[in-house]
C-alpha cells in the first residue's frame, strides 16, 4: 500500500497521507514522497491547485519517531539528511505557484500541525484538533516555528509553542484555518474551493502567489515597490 495517494478530479490533484495505522505520522518515505509529489503537481500543466488531506481519523501527527529510536551518535548524519528533507517539504508550499489547500480531517501536531499551515488556504474539520507537543516531550517545534509565527500572533503562537493545543473553532477564531466544516463535509468543502482557485486564470493566480509570499515580510514601501513591478509585468503579458 502506497504512503500517499494521489487522484486528480478535473484541474485539482489530491494528494492523501496514507499510513492510517500511524496517524499518518511523517517517516522518511512519506516525507520524500510528498516532497516528489509537490513538484510533479508544479511541473504537470493539467494540474492548478491542489489539495493536501490524511486518511483514517488523522490529518498527520507528526514525525515518525520510531524512525530515530535505534539511531547512535554515529548515525547523526541520518538525522541531519532527514532534517533538511523536512526543511524542504515544508519550505516548498509558499515555493510552489499553484495554490495548496490542506483539508484537516483530524489530529494535526507538531510537523503534522506545520503542514496544515503551510498550504495558502486550510479548512478544518469540526472534530479536529492543531497543536505542538513537541515541549512536553522534552523537544521543540523547531522547523515548523516558522510556518507557526506567520500565521498567527505572537502571544497565541507562543502558547501554541508551548505544548496547548487548539480545537477547530478556537484555530479558526485565532486565524489559522480559513473555515470549519462537518467532518462528512471537508473534502467536498476543499476540493470546491480548489476548483475555485483551479478556474482563475493562470497566470495571475501564479503572480498573485508569488507577490503574496514576496511581500508578507517586506517593509511598507518595499512591498508597493514589489506590487509595482507585478503590475508592469502583468500589463506586459497581457499585451503578448
Amino acid at each position: 500500500m502506497s504512503d500517499l495517494l494521489i487522484e486528480d478530479r478535473g484541474g485539482v490533484r489530491i494528494l492523501t497521507m496514507n499510513r492510517p495505522d500511524k496517524r499518518n505520522a511523517l517517516n522518511h518515505a512519506l516525507t520524500q514522497a510528498l516532497l516528489a509529489a509537490l513538484h510533479d503537481a508544479e511541473s504537470n500543466k493539467g494540474v492548478r491547485s491542489i489539495v493536501l488531506t490524511g486518511s483514517g481519523s488523522a490529518f498527520c501527527a507528526g514525525a515518525d519517531l520510531t524512525e530515530f529510536k535505534d539511531l547512535t551518535p554515529d548515525k547523526a548524519h541520518l538525522i541531519e539528511r532527514r532534517a533538511e528533507l523536512t526543511m524542504n517539504l515544508h519550505g516548498v508550499f509558499s515555493r510552489l505557484s499553484k495554490p495548496v489547500v490542506t483539508a484537516i480531517n483530524g489530529a494535526a501536531m507538531g510537523g503534522g500541525a506545520g503542514l496544515a499551515l503551510a498550504g495558502d488556504v486550510a479548512l478544518m474539520a469540526s472534530t479536529a484538533r492543531l497543536g505542538y507537543p513537541e515541549v512536553k516531550h522534552g523537544i521543540v517545534a523547531a522547523i515548523v516555528m516558522a510556518n507557526l509565527v506567520r500565521n498567527v500572533g505572537r502571544k497565541a503562537a507562543f502558547e501554541l509553542a508551548a505544548g496547548e493545543p487548539v480545537d477547530a473553532a478556537r484555530a479558526c477564531a485565532l486565524g489559522l484555518v480559513n473555515r470549519v466544516t462537518a467532518p462528512d463535509q471537508l473534502m467536498t468543502d476543499a476540493c470546491a474551493l480548489a476548483e475555485k482557485f483551479a478556474a482563475v486564470h493562470r497566470p495571475a493566480m501564479a503572480a498573485t502567489k508569488q507577490l503574496f509570499y514576496r511581500v508578507v515580510d517586506l517593509p511598507f514601501e518595499q512591498a508597493l515597490e514589489e506590487g509595482r513591478d507585478i503590475n508592469q509585468r502583468m500589463r506586459a503579458f497581457r499585451k503578448s
